[in-house]
């Protein structure tokens, strides 16, 4: 059968449809001998269909295992006719997608044994005789949990130590579990806030942060390095060698979620009235027992309660989008409530919408819920007497470049050194890891995990620098530095504490969001999205992120370019004197002050613009003014950028 296939390889490839890539990919996995008979019969019914766009989609490349894993589609945008299954019935798909470009049972086994092999080369380089222990966890999407358990399988096949959950749970559990157990590393299976049809496979060492160099680099080297044949080897789970976590594991991960609530008397002290949705996602089995363990019981949304990997309720299962609450929102205003939160598939992700002067809900962007963050948990750090009232250069705010300025201008207020990363929030895990270690090396402690929130407070200023807040615009926020990834559930038990100790105040968010824009300036940020899918898709975003840097632009808008920054080959250092590594990355300045960054998505087939504008606001009652003037200036600029992308992309 395999070379009655390649033929038809062969011919479809000679007609014109088929990409040289992918045709060398499908013979590549034909030839391997590592296909079941489902995943042949898949592929000789799009040959027997002609359907190669499909096929170059699914083939025309290798799945990417970058620096934070894998993510991309595990059911094709053709299922063929064994891959669905009942699907129309039932919802759900019979078998993963086949494919190189796909994430299925073929490279979700690859990745582990690449993994495997780099975790059991990293035991023999530091003279660790046990067997790398590896902790799974997942969300649930499709195959979610299947992937879960063949990782898993692999793993213990091979020798290791492997734990998995009993159902979803979230990724900030998996990077506080990977802590909490002494993991060598640990995965979780999860595509974020993703279409239906997508899943991926995301990485952590044992720091409980993702992968940063040199270790994400080394497990690449080593994923590719592992061969197509012998995967089927590995096929079959047998989770007899797989331990299955306890509740002790959730109740120790929900403790860690209180704990970030520094004035917990707060919520004794006013009525919270709040809502909360998972949208179909493990905010109903991580957020919801943290906050319950707060002493609040939100409302929630039954809709979006249970379990769902089609997210039927939304167009898109993105908290950051004001239709993914619009259940939220409904439920919100009928019982007069305070605020709402909803939280992503994989609960690392908050979005939240908040009473407004009307009743009606307002959805803040997740630049606002940062700033609103970082003002009132700068404060309330000095107003315990954690840090010195002054501020100083051994507490820090940690964000990405593409985060909203105003979070710069909040820290530099109250003296707090700012440092800025790259876009993933490994980076910011990344300055957790060298603050401690810098702490421990050299004030000698060696049970740092042990510590409460207010004696890491102590000695990180004694010895290094507190991580008093960091976060990114893409709605995703870290409070403290026990997980090592950003956490909705204590982002919601942050922002349920700012929502309980304003409304004791008299007063609102968006009363104590204006008071931040009067101190610091009205900062208003935009994000403008180019989508381009499949192999066509990614040539052109490469092409945009290549004429950046051969032709940057030199005006927008009747202002000239007055500085261009270009990460990829500029040397950068943040404000430890650590170089910011190479990245394609630009920053577009122009004359009229306001500003862009430009970058390709590393999780989804699109390139990203973010604006950043600000204006100046001398009185209370020139703000608003000033809101419309700006924003009306950031929406003309959007479109020039983009249309200027579009031309490059055709160019």
């Amino acid at each position: 059968m395999n070379q009655d296939l390649i033929a038809k390889v062969a011919t479809l490839k000679e007609s014109g449809g088929l990409l040289p890539s992918a045709a060398k990919n499908m013979e590549t996995w034909l030839e391997g001998g590592f296909l079941s008979e489902t995943s042949l019969s898949s592929i000789a019914e799009l040959l027997d269909a002609g359907n190669a766009d499909e096929l170059n989609n699914r083939f025309y490349r290798e799945i990417a295992f970058g620096t934070g894993g894998m993510r991309g589609r595990t059911i094709g945008l053709t299922a063929t006719e064994l891959e669905k299954g009942d699907m129309d019935a039932s919802g759900s798909p019979a078998n993963p997608g086949v494919g190189s470009n796909m994430l299925n049972e073929y490279t979700v086994v690859r990745a582990t044994l690449g993994l495997f092999a780099y975790a059991k080369a990293h035991h023999d380089r530091e003279g660790i005789e046990a067997a790398p222990k590896f902790v799974i966890a997942h969300d649930v999407r499709h195959f979610s949990r299947f992937f879960c358990e063949l990782a898993a399988s692999v793993w213990a096949k091979k020798g290791g130590d492997a734990f998995i959950f009993e159902g979803p749970r979230s990724t900030p559990q998996l990077s506080f579990s990977v802590r909490h157990l002494g993991a060598t590393c640990g995965v979780v299976i999860t595509a974020s806030h993703n279409p239906p049809h997508d899943n991926g496979f995301k990485a952590y060492f044992s720091d409980g942060g993702q992968m940063v160099p040199p270790n994400d680099t080394g497990v690449i080297d080593q994923v590719n390095a592992i061969p197509l044949e012998g995967l089927q080897e590995f096929i079959e789970v047998d989770l007899s060698n797989v331990t299955v976590l306890g509740a002790d594991l959730d109740e120790a991960y929900n403790q860690c979620v209180a704990n970030c609530v520094i004035d917990q008397d707060v919520f004794k002290k006013t009525d919270l009235r709040a809502v909360f949705t998972p949208i179909h996602g493990t905010g109903a089995v991580a957020t919801l027992p943290a906050l319950q363990k707060l002493g609040l019981d939100p409302l929630v949304v039954e809709e979006q309660r249970a379990f769902d990997s089609n997210f039927p309720t939304v167009k898109s299962p993105n908290p950051e989008n004001s239709e993914a609450l619009a259940l939220a929102t409904k439920l919100a205003e009928a019982n007069d409530c305070d605020l709402l939160m909803a939280t992503d598939p994989d609960a690392d992700r908050m979005g939240v919408a908040v009473k407004g002067p009307d009743g009606k809900m307002v959805l803040l962007t997740g630049n606002q819920i940062g700033s609103i963050m970082a003002e009132y948990r700068i404060s309330k750090l000095k107003e315990m007497g954690w840090i010195p009232q002054e501020g100083g250069d051994n507490c820090a705010l940690v964000k990405t470049f593409v985060t909203s300025p105003l979070q710069d201008a909040i820290a530099t207020s109250h003296g707090i050194k700012v440092v800025n990363t790259l876009t993933g929030f490994k980076w910011i895990g990344e300055k957790l890891r060298i603050y401690q270690g810098e702490a421990c090396e050299k004030s000698g402690v060696s049970d740092y995990d042990s510590l409460s929130l207010k004696e890491r407070a102590e000695l990180l200023q004694q010895h290094s620098t507190f991580y008093v807040f960091g976060g990114e615009e893409s709605y995703g926020y870290l409070p403290n530095d026990t997980v090592r990834d950003k956490d909705a559930n204590a982002a919601c038990a942050l922002f349920c504490e700012i929502g309980a100790s304003l409304k004791a105040q008299g007063t609102s968010m968006l009363e104590y969001l204006d008071a931040i824009y009067l101190k610091n300036g009205y900062f208003l940020e935009g994000l403008g999205q180019l989508v381009y899918e499949g192999a066509a898709g990614a040539a052109k975003i490469a092409r945009i992120l290549e004429t950046y840097r051969s032709t940057p632009p030199t005006e927008f808008l009747g202002s000239k370019v007055s500085k261009f920054t270009d990460f990829g080959i500029e040397t950068v250092l943040d404000p430890d004197g650590k170089e910011v590594p190479k990245q394609d990355l630009y920053f577009v300045e122009l004359e009229n002050g306001y500003r862009y960054a430009v970058r390709g998505s590393g999780t989804e087939p699109k390139i990203k613009f973010y604006i950043f504008a600000k204006g100046d606001v001398a009185s209370a009652d020139e703000l608003e003014a000033t809101k419309g003037k700006t924003k009306e200036t950031l929406e003309e600029l959007k479109q020039a950028i983009l249309d200027d992308a579009g031309e490059r992309a055709e160019s």
